[in-house]
């Protein structure tokens, strides 16, 4: 590997960077917005944590699909599930924007990234359905976990993403428990571990 291919990557990834100052709507269990990157993180988590359960599955590809499915909103940020209605044109811009992050490196790692992230985006693939899966279930247990503003919708939580959810019975069997902690957050209830400070 060449010296301008390694700077090419350094140069990616410090462009990268910029995905741990996105913020998303939820909030972290001391109340803080989390960003984009710890939701990624906690997803890659998810994912060695129930790799027994996903069976057949490529562990290696789940995680690159983790890493990857958020990357592009490095750039203009997160739009939160509730609001994507108002944004359909949201796929073409983080494609555009993963374009624009990846254009410092050499063509096959870039067509690689990229395609992940379209594999990913189709759900193409049984890794890519269980990525998307654990996306939903990572953002449902973080919004029943996190100190969020007092107005925090979580009736959406309920519906949001249940066609990914409700495809495997390990899938169905999480929902489940999430959808039963995000009800005792609508009953007023403190998030699990909360205490008195």
């Amino acid at each position: 590997m060449n010296t301008e291919t390694l700077q090419g990557r350094l140069d990616f990834l410090l462009e990268a960077e910029r995905l741990k100052d996105v913020l998303r709507s939820g909030h972290t269990s001391r109340g803080r917005a989390e960003s984009t990157a710890e939701h990624s993180w906690r997803l890659c988590l998810m994912a060695i944590v129930f790799d027994d359960a996903l069976r057949g599955l490529d562990l290696s590809k789940v995680l690159q699909l983790c890493v990857i499915h958020d990357l592009g909103e490095a750039i203009h940020g997160d739009i939160p599930a509730i609001h994507q209605g108002a944004f359909p044109n949201k796929r073409e811009q983080e494609r555009t924007d993963l374009l624009h992050l990846t254009r410092s490196l050499d063509a096959p790692l870039r067509e690689r990234i990229v395609s992940l992230w379209e594999e990913y985006e189709q759900a193409a693939s049984p890794e890519a359905r269980a990525v998307k899966a654990l996306d939903k279930l990572e953002t449902l247990l973080q919004h029943t976990q996190g100190a969020n503003p007092p107005d925090f919708d979580y009736a959406f939580n309920l519906d949001y993403g249940r066609g990914y959810t409700d495809a495997t019975p390990v899938f169905r069997c999480l929902r489940a428990l999430i959808d039963e902690a995000t009800r005792r957050r609508l009953r007023g209830e403190p998030p699990p571990g909360a205490t008195e400070t």
